[in-house]
């Protein structure tokens, strides 16, 4: 047990506990003005358990938004704790303590915005989405429908996630015209939930997401000298073999910005009009002519 306790307290774990608990702060602030400020007030919900939880505001005001997403939250995550994995449900249960705190004790000292619901639902999501993106970035969740979604997968792995997402946060959002009898409602919670999974993916993965190629020509040295000259991007050769034919295939790798992929393009276009060209979105690249590997 003494040797135990002496794993937990060495200065890796305190430091990353420390910083777990920074971010999980800050993640929360942004969170809880984004919930609290701008959407519990402005009679609209957005998808998941802060639409629920906002509803259930609605009609018992007594019950906090935090205290409520926490009740919710805890049982659903016990329930897929296999699922989970310790560390990541330990870590996931600190940060929904941490985030309701702030809803319930912090943001009530501060005045709710009661303006435009378009600008409420514009700020509520861009700020829910930072906090939201602070939190994930260090491993930890604040449960909600994520949970949810991981545990019907495991039910019914045919399903894809943005499905599974789209029917929950969707009846949460219906819900929630049904509730203000508004159908305005229904586009403010959309946009809400769209800025905040979008703003979730910038901050999480890059805003200056890359394009990968992937080439397949007749041509294949013409082409990869033609695309450093003309675009000063490298290219890479990879081995390749078609499978029904059985001939051996140089297949042309290529990873450019989204401005830069037309010309890249084009330039196969040029040199071999049957060539195939495969384009897909690389979140993050570092290296030489990208970020630094160490940022």
């Amino acid at each position: 047990m003494k040797n135990m306790f002496k794993s937990w307290f060495t200065p890796e774990n305190l430091k990353e506990v420390g910083m777990d608990t920074i971010y999980d702060i800050i993640g929360s602030i942004l969170y809880g003005i984004g919930i609290y400020t701008f959407a519990s007030n402005a009679n609209f919900a957005p998808g998941g358990i802060a639409g629920v939880t906002i509803i259930i505001h609605h009609f018992l005001p007594w019950v906090p938004i935090g205290a409520g997403q926490l009740v919710i939250n805890i049982p659903v995550a016990i329930i897929c704790f296999k699922l989970l994995g310790k560390k990541f449900f330990i870590k996931s249960v600190r940060s929904m303590v941490i985030s309701s705190f702030f809803l319930d004790f912090v943001m009530p000292q501060f005045p709710m915005y009661g303006g435009e619901r378009l600008l409420a639902a514009i700020f509520a999501g861009v700020l829910s989405g930072a906090g939201l993106a602070l939190i994930y970035m260090r491993g930890s969740s604040t449960g909600g429908t994520d949970f949810i979604i991981m545990a019907i997968r495991k039910k019914l792995p045919h399903m894809s996630i943005g499905s599974i997402s789209l029917a929950i946060d969707g009846s949460v959002i219906l819900a929630g015209g049904l509730v203000f009898g508004d159908v305005n409602a229904v586009l403010f919670g959309i946009i809400m939930t769209l800025l905040s999974t979008t703003v979730i993916d910038k901050i999480m993965y890059g805003s200056s997401s890359q394009r990968q190629l992937l080439i397949i020509s007749n041509e294949p040295e013409k082409v990869a000298d033609a695309i450093c000259k003309q675009t000063e991007r490298g290219a890479t050769l990879l081995h390749g073999r078609g499978a029904y034919t059985g001939d051996d295939k140089m297949v042309i790798m290529c990873l450019c910005s989204k401005t830069e992929m037309f010309p890249v393009r084009n330039i196969v276009k040029s040199i071999d009009p049957k060539a195939m060209v495969l384009i897909s979105t690389v979140d993050e690249a570092y290296g030489l002519g990208f970020s630094p590997l160490n940022d």
